[in-house]
């Protein structure tokens, strides 16, 4: 623990930790999680989040229910939540908390211009961006056809507009390059936010750059899995992978010759806190590697809640709650479909 934070943290940003350590308690449990895994139909799932903190936003919902409801429901408690800590804090807290919503705009731009490229009507796709990640000028993403297009006439106005100096060509959008695209932003997004937290100091540095540092070697796990089989070269992959983590740089040298998955395994499981989550699966697959992923994520996000006086609680927060939604979507998909068989997949508990 550090003296001065302990001295001068709740001036200003006491109110807003209380406040966040709260809504933590409000977190569905494993008992909660249990109960819903036996639910039948929609509306007995509906039935118990009627008694958590969702139940405000569910209750005038009319029957047959449907997953994207559930999910749509459930998102907006998180962004009310998020929009209140937000006309609430203070610098650096408030600039802090703007961070977090930049990787759902990064999500959100992708997802337009890659269905734009596949035709989509605009205000289809809008419905499905992330509230989080909106921004006034996102509907004219559809009209661009390079990314040097895309920057001129939309993103130059936006927090994303610095992260694009790497990615702007006049190459024309297809898949694979609004792939390059949306992994050469996050790279640019999470280094920024990376510095942005050490230059903080303290608490909030030590236990933000240890969970930032484990999102940037997950991202570089992905890539190299997702990448391997196609055009992608190893040098076109290194340049992925962010420039801090633990497995920079010499895991990120021998990541980027990887060919199959149990080459990406061999290394992974020369670091100690990694060999955890590759024990969880077997040679030759990696289905649940994410689940392995989101597991080992949301443990460390606990126990950012041991200490006090620092910001990542905020974000750990809306990561958990983030998770959450991403289970009750899973369980209300295997029972609209009647899949209960495998409800337990994809759920991670969070206490």
């Amino acid at each position: 623990m550090y003296s001065w934070e302990m001295l001068s943290f709740n001036i200003h940003d006491g109110f807003l930790e209380a406040i966040v350590r709260g809504n933590r308690s409000g977190l569905l449990t494993a008992a909660d999680y249990n109960n819903l895994c036996q639910c039948e139909t929609l509306d007995d799932i509906k039935m118990h989040l009627s008694a958590t903190e969702y139940g405000p936003y569910l209750q005038n919902e009319p029957s047959p229910l449907h997953t994207t409801t559930i999910v749509e429901k459930c998102t907006l408690k998180l962004v009310d939540e998020y929009k209140h800590m937000l006309c609430q804090a203070n610098e650096p807290l408030s600039t802090f908390l703007q961070y977090i919503t930049y990787g759902h705009m990064i999500d959100n731009v992708v997802l337009i211009v890659t269905g734009t490229l596949h035709e989509r009507d605009v205000n289809e796709l809008l419905e499905k961006c992330h509230p989080l990640g909106m921004f006034d000028s996102i509907a004219s993403l559809a009209v661009a056809q390079n990314m040097r297009e895309l920057y001129r006439l939309v993103l130059v106005d936006t927090p994303l507009a610095p992260y694009f100096s790497e990615c702007i060509t006049s190459e024309d959008l297809d898949d694979m390059n609004i792939e390059i695209m949306r992994n050469t932003l996050y790279k640019a997004y999470l280094d920024d936010f990376y510095k942005f937290c050490a230059k903080l100091g303290g608490a909030t540095a030590e236990i933000m750059c240890d969970l930032l540092s484990f999102e940037a070697d997950r991202r570089a796990v992905n890539i190299t899995i997702n990448s391997i089989g196609t055009e992608l070269t190893r040098d076109d992959r290194r340049k992925l992978y962010s420039n801090f983590g633990l497995l920079s740089p010499y895991g990120h040298e021998e990541l980027a010759v990887c060919e199959d998955v149990d080459q990406v395994r061999g290394v992974m499981e020369k670091y100690p806190p990694y060999q955890s989550i590759f024990a969880k699966i077997s040679y030759g697959e990696s289905q649940m590697l994410d689940k392995a992923f989101y597991e080992e994520e949301v443990r460390r996000l606990c126990l950012s809640f041991e200490q006090q006086f620092h910001y990542a609680v905020f974000f750990s927060y809306m990561r958990l709650r983030e998770q959450e939604i991403r289970n009750l979507m899973w369980i209300s998909e295997c029972v609209a479909q009647n899949q209960k068989n495998r409800v337990h997949d994809s759920v991670v508990f969070i206490f």
